[in-house]
Parts: C-alpha cells; sequence; structure tokens
C-alpha cells in the first residue's frame, strides 16, 4: 500500500518526525515524549482531539502493529502539516507467562530519531473545538497522557482577541507529581495560563503511587461539584473528555453525583450529547 491510499479507515500518509522532546522528568521512571511529525500531503486535516492510527511494525508476522493516539496540536502551513503526538513508552504483561515486554507502538515511536519516516492513517474521531462564542464554559478532564489535546486547546482559546469570558476548567489526574504532564518543574506550559482569570487547573495526584492505586481524579472533581455542576446546567457549556477508556465510567459516575438527583443528571446528560456538547477521545 502507497501513502495517500485508501484503508478501510481512512486514508494513508507518511510523517516526518521533526521533533522528539521528553516532557516527564529524567527523575521519573515515567517516559512521555511531545512529538512532532510534518506530513507533506496538505489533504491531511486533523484538528486537536482528533486521533490517527499510527501504523508500527508488526510482529509475529503481521505487518503492521496499529496504535490509536490523540492529536495536540496542529500546526498547517502553505507547503505541509505539523502536528504533534504524546506518547507514553509503555510495557504489558503477557497474560500467559507473566513476563513483561515493552509495547510494541510506543516504544518504536520513543526510539525513533528525527528524520524517520511513520505511515499513519486518519484523522479520526471528533476534535475538540473552541466554541465561536467566548463567554461558553470549557470542561477539560484527562488522564496520564490524555491531557495532551488539552494543552493545544487552552492555547488556541486564549490566543483569541479579546480574551476569554467564559470558565476554562481543566481537571488531570496521574500517579505522582513528576508524571502531570506540562505540569512539573520542567514543564508548566499551562502555568503560562494561571494568570487569566477564566482558567483554573486542578491536579489530582494518586495518593499511594507505589501501589498503582486509582488516580483522585474523581476526588479532585467531587471537590469542586458546585462548580462542576453549574457549568454543566449552562446551555453553551462543552465537555471534553481524555484518556483511558477504563477511566471513563468512573469519571461519568463523579459527574453524576454533582446533580441533586439522577433525573436532573440525565436530562443534563442528555442535552449536551444531542447538542454536540459532549466529545470524547478514549483508547
Amino acid at each position: 500500500m502507497v501513502p495517500g491510499q485508501e484503508m478501510e479507515d481512512g486514508r494513508l500518509y507518511t510523517g516526518t518526525l521533526v521533533r522528539s522532546d521528553r516532557i516527564t522528568p529524567n527523575s521519573s521512571k515515567e517516559e512521555v515524549r511531545n512529538m512532532v511529525f510534518r506530513t507533506q500531503d496538505l489533504s491531511f486535516d486533523g484538528r486537536t482531539g482528533q486521533c490517527v492510527r499510527v501504523l508500527a511494525p508488526g510482529q509475529f508476522g503481521n505487518r503492521h502493529h496499529a496504535r490509536l493516539y490523540s492529536i495536540s496540536e496542529v500546526d498547517d502551513g502553505q507547503e505541509h502539516t505539523e502536528f504533534t503526538l504524546c506518547v507514553r513508552r509503555c510495557s504489558y504483561v503477557d497474560d500467559f507467562n507473566g513476563q513483561e515486554y515493552p509495547g510494541i507502538a510506543s516504544n518504536y515511536l520513543c526510539d525513533l530519531r528525527p528524520g524517520a519516516a511513520i505511515q499513519f492513517v486518519g484523522p479520526l474521531g471528533y476534535p475538540f473545538t473552541v466554541p465561536d462564542d467566548r463567554n461558553a464554559d470549557i470542561l477539560m478532564i484527562g488522564m496520564g497522557t490524555g491531557i495532551a489535546p488539552f494543552r493545544g486547546l487552552v492555547r488556541e482559546i486564549y490566543r483569541r482577541g479579546g480574551g476569554w469570558g467564559g470558565r476554562v476548567r481543566l481537571f488531570h489526574g496521574a500517579r505522582t507529581g513528576l508524571e502531570m504532564l506540562y505540569m512539573n518543574d520542567e514543564n508548566q506550559d499551562f502555568a503560562l495560563y494561571y494568570d487569566q482569570p477564566t482558567f483554573k487547573a486542578f491536579q489530582a495526584v494518586s495518593p499511594r503511587p507505589a501501589l498503582d492505586a486509582p488516580v483522585a481524579l474523581e476526588r479532585s472533581i467531587a471537590d469542586n461539584a458546585a462548580e462542576v455542576w453549574s457549568m454543566l446546567q449552562k446551555p453553551d457549556t462543552r465537555v471534553y473528555i481524555a484518556g483511558p477508556e477504563a477511566m471513563f465510567a468512573r469519571v461519568e459516575k463523579t459527574l453524576a453525583e454533582t446533580a441533586d438527583d439522577a433525573d436532573q443528571w440525565t436530562a443534563v446528560r442528555h442535552a449536551l450529547a444531542a447538542e454536540g456538547r459532549w466529545q470524547s477521545v478514549l483508547y
């Protein structure tokens, strides 16, 4: 298959790695990288919050090993398009022998050097978009690398002339403070917006990271339940959720508990979905 050819779930593109920067401190056992890729094919129209399916070299006779990654930022040029992926180097435990092995796609990407080429399909899914109304509230909830698309989204929100009048709230969870992407001692990108009167970021760190205890993301939302519920009820609020699929049920349950009763939550949740104001990227 050649670049530009259609696959079952989208078009196949080639991207060249422009830059790969580690964004977790060297003292953290977690390696997460911001990776900027460039494609010369101007038909690629990815947007923040959408996904690309990276085709890593396959194993055990398989041609490819496919993995979804959300787009954290896009820079459209006249001759090319650059997009950023946030990639965490992963490992997995084999169910049969109990041994730990390096994740195929994540290690393939993290080991790449500038100039290397990848194949990918996309864009997939719905993008996180900035509302036209500057007074709209925006509620963002992410876990781990799920924070990546919100970095680009917040930048876009406050780049717009005249500032932003609506409340912009970001809830982000991680196992340790070192893994608070864009919020640790070496990467304080979100600190650029702390002086914006409408922006607040809430960090939720696991109280027992060594035991892989669940991240206290739900508690952080619950601690701000009154404001979260008032935002959810507004007719112009956007809700954006990104992160591992396993987190979704817990987050939605916590959001439901901010309501006075189940019927209220059902009505609000239905309105958010029906009007396209509830969007999620899960992987």
